[in-house]
């Protein structure tokens, strides 16, 4: 078992540092906060709160919690933080559960228009199963009229607003959505966990002022571990007074146990590494780093979301080319390139074979990647999808299967392919991951 344990941790590590990570919600994180999720921390049970524990053994825990929430509120702007959601999603159905009665209404951007499973997507999800949901689209250039989400919200009601996106490359207007919550009384969720690191960098705009609550992960541009955060507004305080208990209770005992400590150390230490001014211009890079690639593609004629970036990501519409992104994605990872398979606004297909793939600049940005990276990069791509224009998505989608499957064994013998590999790897190499 020893040896297979090894093996996996080496091949993992492996895959990594010969391969290009441009999946956006992916980062690198830092040797030492690598070092914080394996520290003796992770032994640890802390149900409760700093100084409230249901265990002993928490003088350090307690300390520990309290330094990352006052370090939270420095950083963010922020009235309270809560550190011990243990992911993204969880962080979001706690503040639901806190806020909400079963079948409130709530409001959010549709997942194929660029925002997340929580934000209530219909049927499948605790968001969209236990609260009545409201969702907006966007237009058909791919933006979002504010105008139309104004309309639908004095028209629906909803009780709370959850704002944020996976895949909209454009910058959201925080503060037309605080209005429009606030003519409707509604609570107003600002989820920044694709640009949280971009936010405390100054390369995003940060949505505190005009909201009630924020909600983020710690992993994504912010560098951390695979942790979150649920952070309350003075705003928030000034709407429910009761705002930082109500959330509290949520998280435990309303939905989980302990907290991952090991974690807790960890986020401490990304907001540490968060404050300096190496990573504010980090973020910067990540954004001028994602516009030169949506330069490139625009010049080799590909189809953007949006025409274009204001952030971390980049969306492809792959449909002029009649490709399937689970196609340029296998392709793509064939030649050494991680992104995903993303669907595109008012894409025609079903999630799971969407019509375009999802790329981002945060990790290949850690690594020391710049402006003269990114064009290199570019080319890659384009040669890429260039070798498998000629792979046409079939007509009727119930072959789609058998397709994928056979074009996998293809793929895995094209020249051009193993070529753009040899020199994805030879690049990578030259920035390590440190």
């Amino acid at each position: 078992m020893k040896k297979i344990v090894k093996r996996l941790y080496l091949l993992e590590e492996k895959r990594q540092q010969e391969t290009l990570q441009m999946i956006p919600s992916e980062n690198h994180a830092s040797k030492a906060v690598r070092e914080c999720c394996a520290s003796f921390f992770m032994n640890k049970y802390s149900e409760g709160y700093p100084f409230k524990r249901y265990y002993q053994g928490n003088k350090y825990v307690d300390e520990l919690e309290s330094l990352v929430i006052e370090k939270i509120k420095k950083i963010f702007k922020v009235e309270h933080a809560n550190v011990q959601p243990y992911s993204g999603s969880p962080a979001n159905s706690a503040v639901l559960f806190g806020l909400l009665n079963y079948g409130d209404k709530i409001m959010g951007l549709k997942l194929s228009a660029g925002g997340h499973l929580t934000h209530g997507h219909s049927n499948i999800t605790f968001s969209g199963r236990f609260f009545k949901s409201v969702q907006f689209d966007v237009n058909e250039r791919g933006f979002i009229d504010y105008d139309e989400v104004e309309r639908l919200a004095l028209k629906e009601k909803p009780k709370l607003l959850i704002i944020g996106t996976t895949s909209y490359p454009m910058k959201l207007d925080w503060e037309r959505f605080g209005k429009i919550a606030d003519k409707i009384k509604a609570y107003f969720v600002a989820d920044i966990a694709h640009v949280a690191g971009l936010v405390t960098g100054g390369a995003y705009p940060s949505p505190v002022p005009f909201c009630h609550i924020v909600t983020t992960t710690t992993h994504k541009t912010l560098r951390g571990p695979r942790g979150a955060i649920i952070m309350i507004t003075k705003k928030g305080l000034e709407k429910d007074k009761e705002l930082k208990e109500k959330i509290d209770r949520a998280v435990f005992p309303g939905l989980q146990g302990g907290p991952h400590n090991n974690t807790t150390l960890a986020i401490l230490q990304c907001l540490c590494e968060a404050e300096t001014k190496e990573f504010k211009k980090y973020a910067k890079q990540v954004v001028k780093n994602s516009k030169v690639l949506a330069q490139e593609f625009k010049k080799a004629g590909l189809k953007l979301v949006c025409n274009g970036t204001e952030s971390h990501l980049i969306v492809i519409d792959l449909r002029p080319l009649n490709v399937l992104g689970n196609v340029a994605a296998i392709a793509l990872e064939r030649a050494g390139i991680i992104v995903n398979s993303n669907s595109v606004p008012h894409d025609p297909m079903p999630p799971f074979y969407p019509s375009g793939i999802r790329l981002g600049t945060p990790a290949l940005t850690t690594r020391g990647m710049k402006e003269k990276e990114m064009k290199i990069i570019a080319g890659y791509i384009v040669e890429v999808l260039e070798a498998i224009k000629h792979m046409q998505t079939p007509s009727k989608k119930e072959e789609i299967k058998n397709y994928l499957s056979k074009y996998k064994k293809e793929i895995e013998k094209n020249k051009k392919l193993l070529e753009i590999a040899k020199k994805v790897k030879k690049l990578a190499l030259k920035f390590p991951i440190k």
